[in-house]
């Protein structure tokens, strides 16, 4: 079971473990992070699960669709490492991926 590190917006840091089937965002609300808010559950129809990813894993993620990025466009917390946690596939290649929950819009 790969790893994930979780920085919540207050900086604390929590390592978890994911089934390599889900999402980015259902291993962090599996995991009981609250702040992460996933209200489309996975649709790709929010930016509610907006995540900041560490710039180390940016090459073993998938390319990012033209609706995640219209979608990304509307947060003011949006920057180079930003990503919806539900469009990430968590896999074993992505085993220790770090991401910071990003502020609520």
């Amino acid at each position: 079971m790969p790893k994930l590190i979780v920085v919540t917006r207050n900086g604390e840091e929590r390592e978890v473990m994911g089934d390599a089937d889900l999402s980015v965002m259902e291993v962090i609300r599996d995991n009981g992070f609250d702040e992460l808010l996933a209200l489309c559950g996975g649709c790709c129809s929010c930016a509610t699960c907006h995540v900041h990813v560490d710039p180390d894993f940016a090459g073993k993620l998938p390319p990012m669709s033209e609706d995640e990025n219209d979608l990304l466009d509307s947060s003011s917390d949006r920057d180079d490492h930003s990503r919806l946690s539900c469009q990430i596939q968590f896999t074993s290649a992505l085993d220790g991926l770090r991401v910071r929950i990003a502020e609520e819009d």
